[in-house]
C-alpha cells in the first residue's frame, strides 16, 4: 500500500507542476486557452491572475515533493488536505471539472496514505 500511496502522491504532485507551467507560461497561448476554454480577451485580462495561481499550485506541487523525498506522512497529509480544499472550493466556485482534476486525485492520495502503515522504526535499547 506503501507504494500505491506514493505514486498516488507523486501523480498529484506532477499535476500541479503541470498546472503551474500552463497557468504560468502557456495561459495566453493557444494551448492554454484551449485547455481553459477562455477567449484571447480573457486570457490577456486574466494572465496575472492565472500566473499567481499557477504559483501557488507549484507551491503545493513543492510541498508533496517535499513530503516524498522526506518520507514524511504529516507533511503529505496536509499538502494533500490543501490540494482537496482548493479542488473543493474551485469546484464550487469555479467549474465542477476542478473537484475530479484536482480534488479526488489528491483524496484518493490521502486516503491510501492514511491506509498505508508507517515504516517500522527500530528502537534500539542500551
Amino acid at each position: 500500500m506503501r507504494i500505491i500511496a506514493v505514486l498516488l502522491v507523486a501523480v498529484v504532485a506532477l499535476s500541479h507542476l503541470g498546472f503551474l507551467v500552463l497557468e504560468m507560461f502557456y495561459w495566453n497561448h493557444p494551448i492554454g486557452r484551449q485547455i481553459f476554454e477562455t477567449t484571447p480577451d480573457f486570457a490577456a485580462a486574466s494572465a496575472v491572475l492565472a500566473a499567481n495561481q499557477g504559483l501557488y499550485n507549484g507551491f503545493l506541487a513543492a510541498g508533496l515533493i517535499w513530503g516524498l523525498v522526506s518520507g514524511r506522512r504529516d507533511v503529505k497529509v496536509f499538502f494533500l488536505c490543501c490540494v482537496i480544499a482548493a479542488g473543493v472550493y474551485g469546484g464550487l466556485t469555479a467549474r465542477m471539472s476542478i473537484l475530479y482534476v484536482q480534488g479526488a486525485p489528491a483524496l484518493a492520495a490521502l486516503i491510501a496514505v492514511l491506509a498505508a502503515r508507517p515504516p517500522r522504526t527500530r528502537h534500539y535499547r542500551l
